[in-house]
């Protein structure tokens, strides 16, 4: 990571991306501005950030139609994206997240929620302490080298899916509840709502494709990653 993390703001109303990029440089960030879709991908093309803060709402290209763009392209599919918008019901919420997000935040914010998001997706940004690797069945992970595979198919996994997918097999054939995933995977976090954790959960199945039988949803409880799903199929 960068000694100062830049974060790239794309945010048309330029009051708003201002008080943003104040706060940001208060707290030991690099903000930086662009002002619609184009500018954007401009500022990436040059400089790939540490996060992204998308607006919703942007002249031209929306900010889900970017975030969707970002993440298809090897370049930036690594890269937390923070949904920032206006539209706070939960179907929406849901279409950001699907769209690629790693995290939403409905405005007004308070800027100690927003930094404190920003840290929170770093973290999870951040490599695995134990570098390690574990199999279960066809299915392979090794955190070393941030690859997984099945069948000896790699798995294209985004940064917090592959999180999400290390911890369930490290602890495999038990129910994680979504509190106990949240706490595990985003850490002690209070702004994050347990919705996320489905999401993630529906976007590692199917990045799992033929392997994600083995994550099953125990009606109730939560999910649990079990090697019978492979045994069934």
């Amino acid at each position: 990571m960068k000694p100062f993390p830049h974060v790239l703001v794309v945010e048309d109303e330029a009051a708003i991306a201002e008080l943003i990029a104040v706060n940001l440089r208060h707290n030991g960030f690099t903000p930086i501005w662009a002002e619609d879709a184009e500018a954007a991908q401009r500022e990436l093309d040059a400089v790939l950030p540490d996060v992204i803060l998308l607006d919703w709402m942007l002249p031209g290209m929306s900010g889900l139609q970017l975030a969707r763009k970002w993440r298809s392209a090897a370049r930036t599919k690594g890269v937390p994206i923070l949904m920032l918008t206006a539209r706070g019901d939960e179907p929406d919420k849901v279409a950001g997240l699907d769209a690629g997000a790693d995290d939403y935040i409905t405005k007004p914010f308070s800027t100690q929620e927003l930094l404190a998001r920003i840290r929170a997706v770093l973290r999870r940004r951040a490599p695995e302490q134990v570098a390690d690797s574990v199999a279960i069945g066809a299915l392979s992970l090794d955190a070393a080298t941030h690859r997984a595979s099945f069948q000896g198919q790699p798995l294209k996994l985004g940064p917090t899916e592959f999180k999400l997918l290390h911890y369930l097999m490290k602890h495999a054939e038990r129910v994680h509840s979504r509190a106990q995933l949240l706490d595990k995977i985003w850490g002690d976090h209070v702004y994050i709502e347990e919705r996320t954790v489905d999401v993630h959960v529906k976007r590692l199945r199917e990045a799992l494709g033929e392997a994600s039988a083995m994550l099953e949803t125990v009606r109730g409880a939560g999910y649990r990653l079990t090697a019978q799903g492979a045994l069934e199929k």
